[in-house]
């Protein structure tokens, strides 16, 4: 935008702000306005609960604006698949086409508005069950527009307080008292539901695709898929990427010291044993000092040796060396 205001842009600002008033915010650089930016709903009239779906119209003003096309957006749509949205873009190039050289903020909101109205039922599938929205279904709008079926919502946040109580009995009371109180979250965005009544959903029925959709069986492109994940995953194995599946990889890293041992051989009275597990304690297999503590002895279930160390190798075991004082060294 030039420094000098086009006289169209200014009486289209003052009238978006006339007519839309809180609804519109007018970015501007310096006093130029800049970007326009609004969030359209259906028209349903005064009835806000049968807006199913939204968009944010951002117009972006061009220097040569009205005279060139301005730069137009639509963020956060809600309850609108790919193809409404290709449709709706496909509409507003055309709009832009056709009125380039007068102001066209007002023609885009009306444009998106009806297109809106026009689609005003929510497209996609229930991110619960993942089944479609179909005729007969008793479906919610969160106030974050996201979609589920009545019935899979109230599942899931009965579901989800269950297991926060569960968990909460595990804590000692202490922890009980401070932890922060269940709060029921979009299973989406996870945003804090504020106004869903989980008793009035729980008795509403389930998805009707649920007893109509047809069975399931196994096609031959998801058997090719099987295969093909079968190798990677046994590719993953040979290289050591699952753990616990088959592992038949080298014991785990074992830290231990000579005091561990001597103590092993006061437990178990077994002089020879703890000999040998002193020698492997310090990295000493047949008269060779062995970079790795790890050894056949080091196994978990060895009487010669305490259980495998499991958790993060945090670098050497420095206890019992001369002239250092580490951490963990006898003080």
């Amino acid at each position: 935008m030039s420094s000098i205001m086009d006289e169209r842009v200014s009486d289209e600002i003052e009238a978006l702000e006339a007519i839309l008033m809180d609804d519109v915010t007018i970015k501007r650089v310096g006093d130029v306005p800049h970007i326009i930016e609004t969030v359209l709903h259906p028209s349903t009239g005064n009835d806000v609960d049968r807006q199913y779906v939204c968009a944010t119209l951002v117009v972006k003003l061009t220097p040569g604006y009205p005279d060139s096309s301005p730069e137009v957006t639509l963020r956060n749509p809600r309850g609108l698949d790919d193809e409404i949205l290709a449709n709706i873009h496909m509409q507003i190039r055309e709009k832009l086409a056709d009125c380039r050289g007068e102001p066209v903020v007002f023609e885009l909101i009306e444009l998106i508005r009806d297109c809106l109205t026009e689609s005003n039922l929510p497209s996609g599938q229930c991110m619960i069950c993942l089944f479609g929205f179909t005729k007969g279904d008793e479906f919610i709008r969160t106030q974050c527009y996201h979609y589920f079926h009545s019935h899979c919502l109230a599942a899931h946040l009965i579901s989800g307080r269950r297991y926060y109580q569960e968990e909460l009995e595990l804590l000692p009371n202490w922890q009980q008292v401070t932890r922060a109180p269940f709060k029921e979250i979009c299973p989406v965005c996870r945003i804090t539901l504020t106004t869903i009544e989980v008793e009035t959903l729980a008795d509403a029925p389930p998805p009707v695709a649920s007893f109509t959709a047809a069975p399931f069986f196994l096609t031959d492109e998801m058997k090719e898929l099987q295969k093909k994940m079968a190798k990677l995953l046994a590719y993953q194995m040979s290289k050591g990427g699952v753990i616990g599946c088959g592992d038949s990889g080298p014991p785990p890293l074992t830290i231990t010291t000579p005091e561990d041992n001597e103590n092993n051989e006061n437990s178990n009275g077994s002089p020879g044993a703890s000999n040998e597990g002193a020698k492997a304690s310090s990295g000493i297999i047949n008269g060779r000092q062995n970079g790795n503590s790890s050894n056949d002895n080091s196994c978990p279930g060895s009487p010669a040796a305490r259980p495998a160390y499991r958790g993060p190798y945090r670098g050497f075991n420095r206890r019992g060396k001369p002239g250092r004082r580490g951490r963990g060294a006898a003080r």
